[in-house]
């Protein structure tokens, strides 16, 4: 109950900080101050349906749809790139009717799944490359390719993370992370000389350098982050106050999605940003906790595993609006605008319920 609690918490509060910044944006682009409000409390409807829907069905079923689930993911990676692109050539979406589907998300989503499954599997043979290192550079490596086509570097940033993670708490050695990592090095500069990463390499163009005003170019290139600062600044200690947020206009770009958490702190100030922040390490030190709890190590892998998502992405989030990560679009879970994103999310909190419902129903 605590649990679940947390995420209705975290829930509600940012869909009252999506609309606080995107209700300025909706209304000069579209015409309706609502519009993004409404579609969002659409996404949480059939989210939390969903999480309270999962948390009663038993996670263990899941060993016999890995390969159907792994399929879906695969194939919703390939469809998306052979529908039309979007803005500045990019393929991220399905288009779906009135909704778009991000195959990203169910990418996430299936490589912990296949991980937990397989680790669980074979524990006792992890520390043996065949069961360790040979499904984690398949299952990682034709994901990222997928990926790297799209191009979606930040998901191929956060599935690594999470490939990293499942393969360590699953029995992998860790002198084989280490080679992969060398690995995976090699294969990043090979890239970058032959110009492999034009696209990446665009993102990283004025990392770092928001506040030096150098060049027109390099005023127009770092504009988003340095709104982002200038939000964060002057929402000082306490913040400007709800609603408040000035940067909102049309000054922050997009300030519904990535770079929402700005908009957060300019309004609440370092104060309410603190008090989210540790809501969010409560929901990770939970969801960990009661992982731990669980009968089998299925369990155990597959909630730790979807917690930790949610605890790499905040990170990630905040170290990218702060120009600590080049601007590479990473989501605030449960705050950012987007359907694929929060139903995915508030579905596999619905899984760590249930992990959580099995080890109490054990214990009693």
């Amino acid at each position: 109950m605590p649990f679940c609690i947390i995420i209705l918490v975290l829930l509600t509060i940012g869909l009252i900080m999506m609309f606080s910044a995107s209700y300025p944006v909706a209304y000069y682009s579209l015409g309706n101050s609502y519009y993004y409000l409404v579609r969002q409390l659409i996404f949480a409807a059939i989210g939390v349906a969903c999480m309270f829907g999962v948390s009663i069905f038993n996670y263990n079923k899941l060993h016999r749809i890995v390969p159907l689930i792994m399929g879906i993911s695969y194939l919703a990676l390939i469809i998306v790139l052979i529908v039309p692109s979007g803005e500045a050539g990019v393929h991220r979406w399905i288009p779906l009717g009135p909704f778009n589907i991000q195959p990203s998300e169910i990418a996430k989503f299936s490589t912990i799944l296949f991980f937990a499954h397989w680790c669980s599997k074979h524990y006792d043979k992890m520390q043996l490359p065949k069961f360790s290192v040979l499904p984690g550079i398949t299952v990682f490596g034709t994901t990222a390719m997928l990926l790297f086509l799209e191009p979606h570097y930040s998901g191929i940033v956060i599935i690594a993370m999470l490939t990293v993670l499942m393969l360590y708490i699953g029995g992998m050695k860790t002198r084989y992370l280490a080679i992969g990592g060398i690995i995976l090095g090699a294969v990043v500069i090979v890239l970058a000389m032959t110009g492999g990463l034009t696209y990446a390499m665009s993102r990283m163009d004025g990392w770092g350098q928001s506040l030096e005003y150098t060049t027109e170019d390099m005023w127009q290139t770092t504009w988003q982050t340095r709104n982002s600062l200038y939000a964060i600044g002057s929402g000082g200690l306490w913040g400007l106050g709800l609603g408040q947020s000035r940067q909102k206009f049309l000054y922050l770009p997009e300030p519904q999605n990535d770079f929402i958490f700005a908009i957060v702190v300019e309004e609440l100030g370092l104060v309410g940003a603190v008090l989210i922040l540790l809501i969010f390490a409560l929901l990770v030190w939970r969801g960990i906790t009661l992982s731990l709890r669980s009968k089998d190590n299925f369990g155990k892998l597959l909630g730790i595993g979807l917690t930790s998502q949610i605890g790499l992405q905040v990170i990630l989030n905040i170290l990218v609006i702060t120009d600590w990560l080049p601007n590479t679009g990473i989501s605030l879970p449960f705050f950012s605008y987007g359907g694929s994103s929060l139903i995915m999310l508030l579905a596999q909190m619905g899984l760590v319920l249930s992990v959580s419902r099995t080890a109490n129903i054990e214990k009693q």
